[in-house]
């Protein structure tokens, strides 16, 4: 790092868990962010501010008047431009030092394998459970960790699938695809704007943590919060053995 950047970064040197070495590790990283929205907001804004190397951001929407709620990334006028140039100015802003990756597209099958190969982390900030399962696969596959973050209403979720080590569960443990889950959409049942923020921010503080190697991380718990009562539930989550993603050999993508 040069002196600059010690002194950009000086309050994560400070700090015993991350110091010199950790900054470095974070200025040398890629994340992947699925999602440019309401979770993928204020993730990719302190991710970017810590000093990752690399983000790529993906989404294959535009901004809308109606994001303008909950998606700070955005702003009036990029009504109507792809979300993920939004993003990459709104970041390019917040830390020039850094590389931003703006993809607008549908990512999935074999471009999606590409991608997370790529990453160091990947932050799952979508919106079903069909891209959720895609993104979990991939990162099974490949062996890199995810950070899956989730809100509705006043509810969030977030937990850590970390691949990368035999205990831990991948999403498909928790959520699996063959079950039936009710989809719902922020356009019909509505976000309270602060949960996403709450979660999008416990997001990059995940990745973070990973990055670092600071222990021990949200893998094998999923928070839950109400965020009219403002509490939290953890809830243990144990690897299914049969598993038909994370039990499966890891080399098929």
């Amino acid at each position: 790092m040069n002196d600059h950047q010690l002194l950009r970064y000086s309050r994560h040197i400070l700090l015993d868990e991350i110091g010199i070495e950790g900054q470095e590790k974070i200025l040398s990283a890629h994340v992947l962010i699925i999602g440019a929205g309401g979770l993928g907001s204020p993730a990719a804004f302190y991710l970017a501010s810590a000093g990752v190397g690399t983000i790529t951001l993906i989404d294959h929407d535009s901004v809308d008047l109606t994001n303008l709620q909950r998606q700070i990334l955005h702003t009036t006028e990029r009504v109507g431009r792809p979300k993920a140039e939004s993003g990459r100015q709104t970041l390019i802003q917040i830390n020039p030092e850094i590389n931003v990756i703006a993809l607008t597209e549908r990512a999935e099958d074999e471009r999606l394998a590409a991608l997370v190969e790529q990453a160091d982390v990947v932050l799952d900030c979508s919106d079903n459970f069909a891209t959720r399962h895609a993104v979990n696969r991939a990162c099974v596959a490949h062996r890199v960790p995810l950070v899956s973050g989730a809100a509705i209403r006043f509810d969030g979720q977030i937990s850590v699938f970390d691949s990368g080590s035999e205990e831990s569960p991948c999403y498909a443990c928790l959520f699996p695809s063959d079950q039936q889950f009710e989809e719902v959409q922020c356009a019909t049942m509505g976000v309270f704007a602060p949960l996403v923020g709450i979660i999008g921010t416990m997001q990059a503080a995940e990745a973070l943590k990973l990055l670092c190697g600071i222990e021990p991380s949200l893998a094998g718990r999923l928070l839950l919060l109400d965020g009219r009562a403002m509490e939290w539930t953890s809830i243990r989550v144990a690897r299914n053995a049969s598993c038909p993603v994370c039990a499966a050999p890891h080399a098929t993508p």
